[in-house]
């Protein structure tokens, strides 16, 4: 399963969460480490579900680029 992730530039790196997966966060200092954090921050989420007997939500959130109109 491919879990959408969000990724947002803060005044002291990234954070990221995946819409799909409340509470699942990450954060770090370049966009590099963050990606790898969130990695194992949705391992480690999904394997706690698992454990904890939650059903694991299939991914169902989208993202695309809008065009904005010139001013």
């Amino acid at each position: 399963m491919k879990y959408l992730t969000i990724y947002e530039k803060t005044e002291t790196g990234y954070s990221a969460y995946a819409p799909d997966l409340p509470g699942c966060i990450a954060g770090g200092f370049t966009f590099e480490e963050t990606a790898e954090l969130m990695r194992g921050a949705i391992k480690m989420h999904l394997e706690t579900m698992r454990k904890d007997g939650d059903t694991i939500p299939e991914p169902s959130t989208r993202a695309d680029y809008i065009d904005a109109p010139a001013a």
